[in-house]
Order: C-alpha cells, then structure tokens, then sequence
C-alpha cells in the first residue's frame, strides 16, 4: 500500500518566522502566499487556514514589529526625550526586520499592538499644550520621518547589491560622470558636497540625529509661538 506523503507541521509561529525569512531574502515585491508556501514546503491553500489574505499577513507581521517597539522603549523624561527615544527605537527596530518599514506603511491599525503603538506616541506629548489634532500631525510627522529615513537607506543598499550583482557601474562613478556633462551653473554646488563626501553621511546615525534635532525643535518653536500669542 502507497503511502500518503504528509506536509510538514505548520505552526503561525512558523508562518510568520518564514514569512520574515523571505522578505529578507528575496524583498516585499517578489513575496507570494505560493512562494512562502514553497520554502515551508506546504501547499499554499493551507496558509489560509492561519491567514485568509496576504494583505492579513501583512497586518500579522506589522503587529508583530509594533510589539517588538513597544517592548524595547522605555524612555522617560519630557515630551522631547520621549519623542526622541522613541524614534530611535523604532528606526532600531525596523532596521532589524527586513521590509518592516514597507509593512508599517501598507497595513491599517487594526491589530491590538499597532493600536498600542500608536497609542503609546500620542501619550509622548499628551502633557504639550498643542491641540489634539497638531499632536496627531507630530505623531505622524514624526513617524513618517523615520520611515522614510529607514526605507531610503534599505533601498539604497539594494541598488548597490544590484550593481555589485550585475557588474554594473557603481552609483558614485556613474554621478562623476554625470557631474562632468554639467556646467557650474547647474550642478556647481551640488558637485562640491558630493566630491567632498557629504552625500556619504546619508543613513547614517549622524544624519538621522540631526534631522531628528530638526523636528523636535521644530516642535518646540510651535509650542512657543501659541503660548507667545495667548499672552497678547
């Protein structure tokens, strides 16, 4: 009598761990339910018996890097260290799961741990007195800083791994080039800054310090103006 060959044990935990494996490996654009099933070595129908859509997984995955956030701040102080440490926080994070930048942006806060998040940066500056609305525009503000910041860097290193992969040229000897067809007038400046390597501070520690000094004073200055004009 023939044996029937049984699938492998599948678990959410395991769902998730391979889902975060192949983002690493292969990025958000070429994920599939079929190509995740394929490394778990199941037939796809049987995610949906844990996931009903890829978009649900999606939302899964977020949550998950919510949680991680979550766990790992623990900042106190004033509305500013808060908010700093905060950002931190989540560009560390981020950093550490592969396309979780992608993630955040493409799902909806419909899972406890992202309602949590969100939560815990409004209470950052719930003590400011701005009004409900602008806490919300610092929030997202803020957010979408560092997202950005992160998803740049992600995608700058990809193109280079691109490059590198295909024998491409390098984007630094391909914008020498280029630099070279253009006259003072156009690039003059611009052609200074990158041949004296300020463009290399780019994703760096250094540069995300600064652009986060930028908001946080930024929001300061908002504070002090409305306080200024309840005085007139």
């Amino acid at each position: 009598m023939k044996k029937t060959k049984q699938q492998p044990q599948i678990t959410e935990e395991k769902i998730l761990e391979a889902s975060w494996a192949l983002l690493g490996d292969e990025g958000i654009e070429k994920f599939s339910m079929r190509r995740l099933a394929d490394r778990l070595g199941i037939q796809a129908p049987s995610l949906y018996w844990y996931f009903k859509s890829k978009q649900n997984l999606y939302q899964r995955l977020a949550n998950q890097v919510s949680k991680m956030i979550l766990e790992q701040f623990h900042s106190e102080g004033d509305w500013k260290e808060q908010l700093g440490g905060l950002a931190v926080t989540v560009r560390s994070v981020l950093g550490r799961y592969p396309c979780s930048t992608q993630l955040m942006m493409m799902t909806l806060p419909h899972e406890p741990d992202i309602i949590r998040f969100t939560n815990r940066m409004l209470l950052c500056v719930e003590s400011t007195p701005l009004e409900q609305e602008q806490k919300m525009q610092v929030v997202t503000t803020l957010v979408n800083y560092v997202f950005y910041f992160v998803l740049d860097d992600y995608q700058h290193e990809r193109n280079v791994s691109a490059m590198i992969k295909d024998e491409a040229e390098l984007p630094g000897d391909e914008m020498i080039r280029l630099l070279d067809t253009m006259n003072e007038n156009e690039a003059g400046l611009f052609r200074r800054m990158f041949t004296n390597g300020l463009f290399e501070l780019m994703g760096t520690d250094a540069a995300f310090e600064f652009g986060l000094k930028l908001i946080l004073l930024g929001i300061e200055q908002v504070i002090k103006e409305q306080e200024h004009a309840k005085l007139q």
